[in-house]
């Protein structure tokens, strides 16, 4: 449930927990895809973590979508759109 008064790190997370479950993914299949551990996803999609650049480049070609989608929503949950 998107609000305003997510960090940008949960706001990713969620972002990154609906693109991987609406491409049918599990945790370990994308973090095998992108070359990561199964716990740093985990760890993403928690809003523990932040990526990299490197690593926002990989999860978007592994979840076939372009960067700029990732972080439109991610600024979009933030605003609470």
């Amino acid at each position: 449930m998107p609000t305003a008064s997510l960090s940008p790190e949960q706001a990713f997370g969620e972002v990154l927990r609906e693109l991987r479950v609406d491409h049918q993914l599990s945790q370990e299949e994308l973090a095998l895809a992108c070359d990561r551990h199964r716990t740093y996803i985990s760890l993403l999609e928690r809003g523990e973590n932040s990526p990299s650049l490197r690593t926002l480049l990989r999860l978007a070609t592994a979840l076939d979508v372009m960067p700029s989608e990732i972080l439109r929503r991610v600024e979009a949950r933030l605003a609470g759109r």
